[in-house]
Protein backbone atom coordinates (compact mmCIF):
# COMPACT_ATOMS: atom_id res chain seq x y z
CA UNK A 1 0.00 0.00 0.00
CA UNK A 2 1.19 3.28 -0.44
CA UNK A 3 1.35 5.67 2.50
CA UNK A 4 1.42 9.13 1.24
CA UNK A 5 0.07 10.85 -2.39
CA UNK A 6 2.60 11.59 -4.91
CA UNK A 7 3.47 15.43 -4.65
CA UNK A 8 1.34 16.52 -7.88
CA UNK A 9 -1.80 14.63 -6.36
CA UNK A 10 -4.51 17.47 -6.64
CA UNK A 11 -2.52 20.03 -8.18
CA UNK A 12 -2.33 21.32 -11.64
CA UNK A 13 0.69 23.25 -12.98
CA UNK A 14 0.80 26.55 -14.25
CA UNK A 15 3.64 28.79 -15.65
CA UNK A 16 6.29 26.72 -13.60
CA UNK A 17 4.24 26.80 -10.58
CA UNK A 18 1.99 23.51 -8.88
CA UNK A 19 -1.35 24.75 -7.37
CA UNK A 20 -3.74 23.01 -5.16
CA UNK A 21 -6.96 22.52 -6.73
CA UNK A 22 -10.10 23.53 -4.91
CA UNK A 23 -12.36 20.82 -6.15
CA UNK A 24 -10.41 17.19 -6.55
CA UNK A 25 -12.14 13.63 -7.43
CA UNK A 26 -10.20 10.22 -5.86
CA UNK A 27 -7.78 8.09 -8.28
CA UNK A 28 -8.38 4.09 -7.38
CA UNK A 29 -6.28 0.90 -7.89
CA UNK A 30 -8.22 -1.03 -10.37
CA UNK A 31 -6.68 -3.97 -8.91
CA UNK A 32 -8.21 -3.24 -5.53
CA UNK A 33 -11.15 -0.48 -5.72
CA UNK A 34 -10.77 -0.17 -1.78
CA UNK A 35 -7.23 1.47 -2.43
CA UNK A 36 -7.23 5.26 -3.14
CA UNK A 37 -3.77 5.76 -4.90
CA UNK A 38 -4.43 9.89 -4.81
CA UNK A 39 -6.51 12.61 -5.66
CA UNK A 40 -7.28 14.53 -9.16
CA UNK A 41 -7.87 18.13 -9.23
CA UNK A 42 -11.05 19.45 -11.31
CA UNK A 43 -10.07 22.23 -13.03
CA UNK A 44 -12.41 25.35 -13.91
CA UNK A 45 -12.66 27.10 -17.14
CA UNK A 46 -10.71 30.11 -15.43
CA UNK A 47 -7.92 27.87 -14.81
CA UNK A 48 -7.92 26.59 -18.07
CA UNK A 49 -7.28 29.99 -19.53
CA UNK A 50 -4.82 30.99 -17.45
CA UNK A 51 -3.04 28.17 -18.50
CA UNK A 52 -3.16 28.83 -22.26
CA UNK A 53 -2.40 32.79 -21.19
CA UNK A 54 0.82 31.21 -19.66
CA UNK A 55 1.47 28.71 -22.95
CA UNK A 56 0.59 31.69 -25.34
CA UNK A 57 3.35 34.43 -23.23
CA UNK A 58 5.89 31.79 -22.85
CA UNK A 59 5.78 30.78 -26.97
CA UNK A 60 7.02 34.14 -27.48
CA UNK A 61 10.78 33.55 -26.07
CA UNK A 62 10.96 29.62 -26.40
CA UNK A 63 10.30 29.45 -30.27
CA UNK A 64 13.18 31.93 -30.73
CA UNK A 65 15.34 29.73 -28.70
CA UNK A 66 18.49 28.29 -29.88
CA UNK A 67 18.38 24.87 -31.16
CA UNK A 68 21.55 23.26 -29.07
CA UNK A 69 19.46 25.38 -26.28
CA UNK A 70 16.76 22.85 -26.68
CA UNK A 71 18.72 19.88 -27.26
CA UNK A 72 20.85 20.86 -24.11
CA UNK A 73 17.77 21.08 -21.54
CA UNK A 74 15.80 17.64 -23.35
CA UNK A 75 19.02 15.66 -22.73
CA UNK A 76 19.57 16.83 -19.10
CA UNK A 77 15.88 16.63 -18.51
CA UNK A 78 16.32 12.94 -19.80
CA UNK A 79 18.90 11.63 -17.75
CA UNK A 80 17.27 13.44 -14.33
CA UNK A 81 13.92 11.45 -15.72
CA UNK A 82 15.91 8.17 -16.11
CA UNK A 83 16.98 8.23 -12.62
CA UNK A 84 13.72 7.92 -11.11
CA UNK A 85 12.13 5.44 -13.59
CA UNK A 86 12.54 2.90 -10.85
CA UNK A 87 10.44 4.42 -8.08
CA UNK A 88 7.70 5.29 -10.25
CA UNK A 89 7.25 1.81 -11.69
CA UNK A 90 4.53 0.88 -8.91
CA UNK A 91 2.63 4.04 -8.62
CA UNK A 92 2.27 3.43 -12.57
CA UNK A 93 0.92 -0.12 -12.01
CA UNK A 94 -1.32 1.00 -9.20
CA UNK A 95 -3.56 3.69 -11.00
CA UNK A 96 -3.24 2.24 -14.56
CA UNK A 97 -3.35 -1.71 -14.04
CA UNK A 98 -0.34 -2.59 -15.90
CA UNK A 99 1.52 -5.23 -15.11
CA UNK A 100 5.08 -4.34 -13.74
CA UNK A 101 6.67 -5.46 -16.78
CA UNK A 102 4.61 -3.17 -19.04
CA UNK A 103 5.18 -0.51 -16.85
CA UNK A 104 8.70 -0.18 -16.74
CA UNK A 105 8.74 -0.53 -20.33
CA UNK A 106 6.50 2.05 -20.92
CA UNK A 107 8.17 4.68 -18.61
CA UNK A 108 11.80 3.70 -20.25
CA UNK A 109 10.25 4.53 -23.58
CA UNK A 110 9.55 7.95 -22.11
CA UNK A 111 13.30 8.71 -22.17
CA UNK A 112 14.12 7.24 -25.57
CA UNK A 113 11.72 9.64 -26.75
CA UNK A 114 13.45 12.57 -25.16
CA UNK A 115 16.85 11.39 -26.15
CA UNK A 116 15.35 10.46 -29.67
CA UNK A 117 13.90 13.59 -30.33
CA UNK A 118 16.47 15.54 -29.19
CA UNK A 119 18.93 13.74 -31.71
CA UNK A 120 16.29 13.97 -34.71
CA UNK A 121 16.09 17.48 -33.94
CA UNK A 122 19.58 18.59 -35.10
CA UNK A 123 19.14 16.38 -38.50
CA UNK A 124 15.54 18.11 -39.42
CA UNK A 125 15.96 21.22 -38.39
CA UNK A 126 18.48 22.72 -40.59
CA UNK A 127 16.83 24.50 -43.88
CA UNK A 128 16.92 21.96 -47.16
CA UNK A 129 18.19 23.13 -50.36
CA UNK A 130 15.71 21.89 -53.15
CA UNK A 131 16.57 20.61 -56.07
CA UNK A 132 15.37 23.35 -59.43
CA UNK A 133 15.92 25.74 -61.13
CA UNK A 134 15.41 28.71 -58.40
CA UNK A 135 17.27 28.50 -55.09
CA UNK A 136 14.48 27.15 -52.61
CA UNK A 137 14.94 26.63 -49.01
CA UNK A 138 12.41 24.82 -46.48
CA UNK A 139 12.93 25.93 -43.55
CA UNK A 140 11.27 25.62 -40.44
CA UNK A 141 9.14 27.44 -37.21
CA UNK A 142 7.29 26.64 -34.46
CA UNK A 143 3.60 27.06 -34.76
CA UNK A 144 2.10 28.09 -31.48
CA UNK A 145 0.77 26.70 -28.37
CA UNK A 146 -0.03 22.82 -28.53
CA UNK A 147 -2.69 21.04 -26.29
CA UNK A 148 -2.03 17.52 -25.57
CA UNK A 149 -4.91 15.78 -24.42
CA UNK A 150 -4.36 11.92 -23.80
CA UNK A 151 -6.27 8.56 -22.84
CA UNK A 152 -5.90 6.18 -19.52
CA UNK A 153 -4.70 3.36 -21.84
CA UNK A 154 -1.37 4.00 -22.60
CA UNK A 155 -1.20 7.56 -21.43
CA UNK A 156 2.78 7.74 -20.80
CA UNK A 157 4.38 7.00 -24.13
CA UNK A 158 1.65 8.54 -25.81
CA UNK A 159 1.71 11.93 -23.76
CA UNK A 160 5.38 12.12 -24.36
CA UNK A 161 5.38 11.00 -27.67
CA UNK A 162 3.48 14.37 -28.45
CA UNK A 163 4.75 16.70 -25.55
CA UNK A 164 8.80 15.60 -26.35
CA UNK A 165 8.39 16.91 -30.01
CA UNK A 166 6.08 19.54 -29.72
CA UNK A 167 8.69 21.37 -27.32
CA UNK A 168 11.76 20.58 -28.78
CA UNK A 169 9.94 22.26 -32.31
CA UNK A 170 10.28 25.76 -30.02
CA UNK A 171 6.16 25.22 -29.24
CA UNK A 172 4.84 25.72 -25.35
CA UNK A 173 2.16 22.89 -24.51
CA UNK A 174 -0.61 22.51 -22.19
CA UNK A 175 -1.63 18.96 -21.33
CA UNK A 176 -4.89 17.83 -20.54
CA UNK A 177 -4.36 13.69 -18.94
CA UNK A 178 -6.52 11.49 -18.38
CA UNK A 179 -8.82 12.04 -15.14
CA UNK A 180 -8.51 8.50 -13.74
CA UNK A 181 -4.80 7.78 -14.40
CA UNK A 182 -2.44 11.10 -14.35
CA UNK A 183 -0.16 10.39 -11.43
CA UNK A 184 2.82 9.14 -13.46
CA UNK A 185 2.06 11.40 -16.42
CA UNK A 186 2.51 14.40 -13.58
CA UNK A 187 5.14 13.21 -11.61
CA UNK A 188 7.27 13.14 -14.51
CA UNK A 189 6.45 15.62 -16.67
CA UNK A 190 7.18 17.53 -12.74
CA UNK A 191 11.27 16.49 -13.47
CA UNK A 192 10.99 17.48 -17.09
CA UNK A 193 9.20 21.34 -16.52
CA UNK A 194 11.99 21.94 -14.39
CA UNK A 195 13.87 22.06 -17.23
CA UNK A 196 12.49 23.94 -19.47
CA UNK A 197 11.42 28.21 -18.65
CA UNK A 198 7.71 28.51 -16.73
CA UNK A 199 4.95 28.41 -18.94
CA UNK A 200 6.97 26.06 -21.29
CA UNK A 201 4.66 22.49 -20.23
CA UNK A 202 1.46 23.40 -18.56
CA UNK A 203 -0.64 20.91 -16.84
CA UNK A 204 -4.44 20.78 -16.19
CA UNK A 205 -6.92 18.44 -15.43
CA UNK A 206 -10.58 17.40 -14.93
CA UNK A 207 -13.44 17.66 -17.27
CA UNK A 208 -12.24 16.05 -20.77
CA UNK A 209 -15.79 17.59 -22.52
CA UNK A 210 -15.17 21.21 -20.28
CA UNK A 211 -11.42 21.35 -21.32
CA UNK A 212 -11.31 20.13 -24.49
CA UNK A 213 -13.97 22.61 -25.46
CA UNK A 214 -11.83 25.50 -24.22
CA UNK A 215 -8.66 24.22 -25.96
CA UNK A 216 -10.39 23.81 -29.22
CA UNK A 217 -12.22 27.28 -29.37
CA UNK A 218 -8.98 29.13 -28.02
CA UNK A 219 -7.64 30.78 -31.27
CA UNK A 220 -4.32 30.91 -29.27
CA UNK A 221 -4.51 26.92 -29.47
CA UNK A 222 -2.89 26.17 -33.07
CA UNK A 223 -2.24 22.44 -33.13
CA UNK A 224 -4.58 19.76 -31.02
CA UNK A 225 -2.43 16.46 -30.50
CA UNK A 226 -5.25 14.10 -29.16
CA UNK A 227 -5.47 10.40 -28.73
CA UNK A 228 -8.71 8.49 -27.72
CA UNK A 229 -11.90 7.84 -29.02
CA UNK A 230 -12.99 8.05 -33.03
CA UNK A 231 -16.22 9.79 -31.32
CA UNK A 232 -14.50 12.05 -29.80
CA UNK A 233 -11.64 12.97 -32.05
CA UNK A 234 -14.87 13.81 -34.00
CA UNK A 235 -15.83 16.22 -32.26
CA UNK A 236 -12.86 18.13 -31.88
CA UNK A 237 -12.75 18.11 -35.71
CA UNK A 238 -15.99 19.84 -35.72
CA UNK A 239 -14.57 22.55 -32.68
CA UNK A 240 -11.58 23.05 -34.01
CA UNK A 241 -12.64 23.73 -37.29
CA UNK A 242 -13.80 27.19 -36.14
CA UNK A 243 -10.41 28.43 -35.85
CA UNK A 244 -8.74 26.27 -38.33
CA UNK A 245 -6.64 24.44 -35.68
CA UNK A 246 -4.16 21.65 -36.90
CA UNK A 247 -5.51 18.41 -35.71
CA UNK A 248 -2.99 15.38 -35.04
CA UNK A 249 -5.32 12.10 -33.67
CA UNK A 250 -4.70 8.54 -33.00
CA UNK A 251 -8.01 7.32 -32.69
CA UNK A 252 -9.78 4.09 -32.47
CA UNK A 253 -8.43 0.58 -34.31
CA UNK A 254 -10.26 -3.13 -34.88
CA UNK A 255 -7.34 -4.56 -35.51
CA UNK A 256 -7.31 -7.50 -38.07
CA UNK A 257 -4.93 -10.82 -38.02
CA UNK A 258 -4.58 -13.01 -40.78
CA UNK A 259 -3.09 -16.48 -40.68
CA UNK A 260 -2.84 -18.47 -43.89
CA UNK A 261 -3.02 -21.97 -44.86
CA UNK A 262 1.47 -22.33 -44.48
CA UNK A 263 1.48 -20.03 -41.24
CA UNK A 264 3.72 -21.18 -38.63
CA UNK A 265 1.86 -21.84 -35.69
CA UNK A 266 4.80 -23.19 -33.42
CA UNK A 267 5.04 -22.05 -29.67
CA UNK A 268 6.90 -18.76 -30.45
CA UNK A 269 4.55 -17.95 -32.96
CA UNK A 270 1.45 -18.10 -31.07
CA UNK A 271 3.25 -16.70 -28.08
CA UNK A 272 3.43 -13.61 -30.03
CA UNK A 273 -0.09 -14.08 -31.03
CA UNK A 274 -1.03 -13.38 -27.52
CA UNK A 275 1.11 -10.85 -26.78
CA UNK A 276 -0.31 -8.85 -29.48
CA UNK A 277 -4.36 -9.87 -28.20
CA UNK A 278 -3.47 -9.39 -24.72
CA UNK A 279 -1.08 -6.74 -24.14
CA UNK A 280 -2.10 -4.22 -21.45
CA UNK A 281 -5.43 -6.40 -21.29
CA UNK A 282 -6.10 -5.91 -24.51
CA UNK A 283 -6.57 -2.05 -24.04
CA UNK A 284 -4.44 -1.26 -26.73
CA UNK A 285 -5.71 0.67 -30.17
CA UNK A 286 -3.33 -1.36 -31.95
CA UNK A 287 -3.81 -4.70 -30.21
CA UNK A 288 -5.61 -7.44 -32.40
CA UNK A 289 -9.20 -7.17 -32.00
CA UNK A 290 -9.85 -9.77 -34.89
CA UNK A 291 -8.09 -13.08 -35.59
CA UNK A 292 -9.08 -14.79 -39.40
CA UNK A 293 -7.40 -17.84 -40.31
CA UNK A 294 -8.03 -20.33 -43.22
CA UNK A 295 -10.35 -22.95 -42.46
CA UNK A 296 -8.19 -25.72 -42.63
CA UNK A 297 -6.26 -24.39 -39.79
CA UNK A 298 -9.09 -22.90 -38.04
CA UNK A 299 -9.25 -25.97 -35.29
CA UNK A 300 -5.63 -25.86 -34.79
CA UNK A 301 -5.92 -22.12 -34.01
CA UNK A 302 -8.20 -22.46 -31.61
CA UNK A 303 -6.55 -24.75 -29.61
CA UNK A 304 -3.40 -23.89 -29.78
CA UNK A 305 -4.44 -19.91 -28.58
CA UNK A 306 -6.50 -21.44 -26.04
CA UNK A 307 -3.95 -23.37 -24.65
CA UNK A 308 -1.70 -20.62 -24.44
CA UNK A 309 -4.16 -18.28 -22.59
CA UNK A 310 -4.87 -20.86 -19.91
CA UNK A 311 -1.57 -19.84 -19.35
CA UNK A 312 -1.77 -15.90 -18.63
CA UNK A 313 -1.91 -15.40 -14.85
CA UNK A 314 -4.28 -12.47 -14.04
CA UNK A 315 -4.10 -10.64 -11.24
CA UNK A 316 -2.48 -7.14 -9.42
CA UNK A 317 0.31 -6.28 -11.39
CA UNK A 318 2.33 -5.48 -8.56
CA UNK A 319 2.62 -8.82 -8.27
CA UNK A 320 6.11 -10.17 -10.03
CA UNK A 321 4.10 -13.24 -11.63
CA UNK A 322 1.32 -11.72 -13.14
CA UNK A 323 1.38 -11.43 -17.26
CA UNK A 324 -2.02 -9.38 -17.48
CA UNK A 325 -3.67 -7.26 -15.04
CA UNK A 326 -6.96 -5.48 -14.71
CA UNK A 327 -9.11 -2.81 -17.13
CA UNK A 328 -8.86 0.46 -16.10
CA UNK A 329 -11.87 1.68 -15.25
CA UNK A 330 -15.41 0.40 -14.48
CA UNK A 331 -16.89 1.43 -17.66
CA UNK A 332 -14.33 -0.20 -19.32
CA UNK A 333 -14.65 -2.86 -17.13
CA UNK A 334 -18.85 -3.34 -17.75
CA UNK A 335 -18.43 -2.41 -21.28
CA UNK A 336 -16.48 -5.87 -22.19
CA UNK A 337 -18.32 -7.89 -20.04
CA UNK A 338 -21.50 -6.67 -21.24
CA UNK A 339 -20.33 -7.42 -24.52
CA UNK A 340 -19.23 -10.91 -23.69
CA UNK A 341 -22.91 -11.89 -22.24
CA UNK A 342 -24.46 -10.48 -25.42
CA UNK A 343 -22.19 -12.37 -27.73
CA UNK A 344 -22.81 -15.57 -25.32
CA UNK A 345 -26.56 -14.87 -25.41
CA UNK A 346 -26.54 -14.84 -29.46
CA UNK A 347 -25.52 -18.18 -29.58
CA UNK A 348 -22.02 -17.70 -29.72
CA UNK A 349 -19.02 -20.04 -28.36
CA UNK A 350 -17.39 -18.41 -25.21
CA UNK A 351 -14.44 -19.96 -24.07
CA UNK A 352 -12.49 -18.67 -20.78
CA UNK A 353 -9.11 -19.34 -20.12
CA UNK A 354 -6.17 -18.26 -17.58
CA UNK A 355 -5.47 -18.49 -13.81
CA UNK A 356 -6.83 -16.42 -11.27
CA UNK A 357 -3.79 -15.22 -8.86
CA UNK A 358 -6.03 -14.79 -6.37
CA UNK A 359 -9.41 -15.83 -6.14
CA UNK A 360 -10.70 -14.53 -3.14
CA UNK A 361 -9.23 -10.96 -4.58
CA UNK A 362 -10.90 -11.13 -7.40
CA UNK A 363 -14.05 -9.20 -7.21
CA UNK A 364 -11.99 -6.37 -5.52
CA UNK A 365 -10.63 -5.40 -9.14
CA UNK A 366 -11.79 -5.26 -12.47
CA UNK A 367 -10.70 -8.51 -13.59
CA UNK A 368 -11.27 -10.31 -16.86
CA UNK A 369 -9.69 -13.45 -17.89
CA UNK A 370 -8.75 -13.91 -21.23
CA UNK A 371 -11.65 -14.83 -23.56
CA UNK A 372 -11.86 -16.62 -27.29
CA UNK A 373 -15.26 -16.20 -29.24
CA UNK A 374 -16.15 -18.81 -32.05
CA UNK A 375 -18.94 -19.21 -33.70
CA UNK A 376 -19.84 -15.45 -34.59
CA UNK A 377 -19.53 -14.06 -38.25
CA UNK A 378 -18.83 -10.84 -39.82
CA UNK A 379 -22.15 -8.68 -38.58
CA UNK A 380 -21.53 -9.97 -34.89
CA UNK A 381 -21.17 -6.87 -32.57
CA UNK A 382 -18.01 -8.45 -31.06
CA UNK A 383 -15.98 -8.28 -34.60
CA UNK A 384 -17.60 -4.43 -35.59
CA UNK A 385 -16.85 -3.25 -32.07
CA UNK A 386 -13.55 -2.50 -30.93
CA UNK A 387 -13.11 -4.37 -27.69
CA UNK A 388 -10.90 -3.00 -26.07
CA UNK A 389 -10.49 -5.73 -23.49
CA UNK A 390 -8.79 -9.17 -23.50
CA UNK A 391 -11.53 -11.30 -26.13
CA UNK A 392 -10.85 -11.98 -29.15
CA UNK A 393 -13.46 -13.69 -31.76
CA UNK A 394 -11.77 -15.89 -34.60
CA UNK A 395 -13.21 -16.73 -37.85
CA UNK A 396 -12.14 -18.88 -40.57
CA UNK A 397 -12.10 -17.80 -44.28
CA UNK A 398 -12.03 -19.71 -47.57
CA UNK A 399 -9.74 -17.57 -49.91
CA UNK A 400 -7.28 -15.22 -49.74
CA UNK A 401 -9.51 -12.60 -51.62
CA UNK A 402 -12.11 -13.33 -48.74
CA UNK A 403 -9.93 -12.60 -45.43
CA UNK A 404 -8.65 -9.37 -47.26
CA UNK A 405 -12.76 -8.27 -47.91
CA UNK A 406 -13.32 -8.84 -44.35
CA UNK A 407 -9.81 -7.31 -42.62
CA UNK A 408 -11.28 -4.05 -45.04
CA UNK A 409 -14.92 -4.11 -43.28
CA UNK A 410 -14.40 -2.15 -40.93
CA UNK A 411 -15.01 1.75 -40.22
CA UNK A 412 -11.13 1.57 -38.82
CA UNK A 413 -8.08 1.52 -40.42
CA UNK A 414 -4.91 1.04 -37.79
CA UNK A 415 -2.89 -1.62 -37.76
CA UNK A 416 -3.45 -5.22 -39.48
CA UNK A 417 -1.30 -8.53 -39.63
CA UNK A 418 -0.28 -11.16 -42.03
CA UNK A 419 1.16 -14.25 -40.79
CA UNK A 420 2.57 -16.64 -43.63
CA UNK A 421 6.08 -18.03 -44.48
CA UNK A 422 5.59 -16.71 -48.10
CA UNK A 423 6.87 -12.81 -47.47
CA UNK A 424 6.25 -11.92 -51.22
CA UNK A 425 2.75 -12.80 -50.52
CA UNK A 426 2.54 -10.74 -47.97
CA UNK A 427 3.40 -7.82 -49.36
CA UNK A 428 1.17 -7.72 -51.70
CA UNK A 429 -1.90 -8.65 -49.20
CA UNK A 430 -0.47 -5.78 -47.16
CA UNK A 431 -0.79 -3.40 -50.69
CA UNK A 432 -4.46 -4.29 -50.60
CA UNK A 433 -5.43 -3.82 -47.08
CA UNK A 434 -6.57 -0.46 -45.30
CA UNK A 435 -4.33 -0.13 -42.60
CA UNK A 436 -1.70 2.67 -41.59
CA UNK A 437 0.55 0.11 -41.07
CA UNK A 438 1.26 -3.70 -41.72
CA UNK A 439 3.36 -6.36 -39.66
CA UNK A 440 4.88 -9.42 -41.25
CA UNK A 441 4.33 -12.59 -38.51
CA UNK A 442 4.22 -10.47 -35.86
CA UNK A 443 1.45 -7.21 -34.35
CA UNK A 444 3.52 -5.00 -32.64
CA UNK A 445 4.94 -1.51 -32.15
CA UNK A 446 7.20 -0.09 -34.13
CA UNK A 447 10.95 -0.47 -32.14
CA UNK A 448 12.32 2.65 -33.36
CA UNK A 449 10.31 5.15 -31.86
CA UNK A 450 11.48 7.64 -34.42
CA UNK A 451 9.18 6.10 -37.05
CA UNK A 452 5.66 6.19 -37.09
CA UNK A 453 2.55 5.69 -39.77
CA UNK A 454 -1.03 7.52 -39.68
CA UNK A 455 -4.30 5.10 -39.55
CA UNK A 456 -6.77 5.11 -42.18
CA UNK A 457 -10.33 5.99 -42.29
CA UNK A 458 -11.51 6.40 -38.79
CA UNK A 459 -8.54 5.44 -36.97
CA UNK A 460 -6.73 8.78 -37.06
CA UNK A 461 -5.62 12.05 -38.66
CA UNK A 462 -2.05 12.76 -39.78
CA UNK A 463 0.88 11.24 -42.09
CA UNK A 464 3.72 9.30 -41.70
CA UNK A 465 7.02 10.47 -39.43
CA UNK A 466 10.23 9.62 -39.73
CA UNK A 467 11.33 12.17 -37.06
CA UNK A 468 9.41 11.36 -33.78
CA UNK A 469 6.75 13.47 -34.62
CA UNK A 470 8.40 16.72 -34.80
CA UNK A 471 6.71 16.87 -38.41
CA UNK A 472 3.48 18.01 -36.91
CA UNK A 473 4.84 20.59 -34.55
CA UNK A 474 5.87 22.78 -36.80
CA UNK A 475 5.18 24.65 -40.11
CA UNK A 476 7.27 24.53 -43.06
CA UNK A 477 7.69 27.32 -45.53
CA UNK A 478 9.77 27.93 -48.56
CA UNK A 479 12.76 30.98 -48.60
CA UNK A 480 13.12 31.70 -52.21
CA UNK A 481 15.68 33.84 -54.29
Amino acid sequence: MISTYPVVSGRYLINGDWKESNETSNIINPANKSEVIGKVGLCTEEIVNEAINAAANAFKLWSQSEIQDRVERMKAAAWELSKIIEENVSLFVRENGKTLVEAKKDLLRCVEVMNGGADELLKWWNPELLQGNQKVQVRRRARGVTAVITPWNSPMILTFKRVIPAVLAGNTVVVKPATNCPLTIMTCLKVVAEYFPPGVINIVTGSGKMIGDKLCSDSRVRTIAFVGSTQTGKDIMKKSSGNLQKVYMELGGNDPAIILEDANLDEEAIKRLRISILKAAGQVCSAIKRVYVQESRYVELVKKLKKEFERTVVGDGIQPDVTMGPLNNKAQYDYVNGLIERTEKAGANVITAGIQLNPEMWDQGYYILPTIVTGVDQQSEIVRAEQFGPVIPILPFSSIDEAIKLANDSEFGLRASVWTENEELAVEMADRLEAGAVFYNNHTIFSDLALDFPGLKESGVSRETRHCGLEFFADSYGFAN
